[in-house]
């Protein structure tokens, strides 16, 4: 048996989070370590996706759900403008195997992807 992740852990309440938003299906925090002015990760509360890719597969109503709640977040604290980022195995930067969105939002126009 693996040891649960580190949200599953915050999702348990065994570690303490600056939660945002939580409903049945997602949990969102602020990220310890904040790449943009609002940095807040949505994660879903099933464990059993290592991935953005696994979940789309397994359950598209609940990548529907994550994507619909950072779209939330955003519009309540930068305007709704913001960047979704998924992070997609450890080459790509993933380094928490439960999958997760990045909210990214606010300080971001001099690092634009065209």
């Amino acid at each position: 048996m693996t040891e649960p992740s580190v949200f599953t852990r915050i999702i348990d309440r065994e570690i303490p989070a600056e939660i945002v938003h939580e409903d049945d299906l997602v949990i969102a925090l602020r990220d310890i370590a904040p790449q943009a002015p609002v940095h807040v990760l949505v994660v879903p509360k099933d464990p059993q996706y290592a991935d953005v890719a696994e979940l789309a597969a397994g359950d598209p109503a609940l990548l529907a759900h994550v994507v619909a709640t950072a779209k939330r977040i955003a519009e309540a604290e930068a305007g709704g403008e913001f960047r979704l980022i998924f992070n997609t195995g450890a080459g790509a930067g993933q380094t928490v195997f439960h999958v997760h969105a990045h909210v990214l939002a606010g300080g971001l126009e001099e690092s634009r992807l065209a």
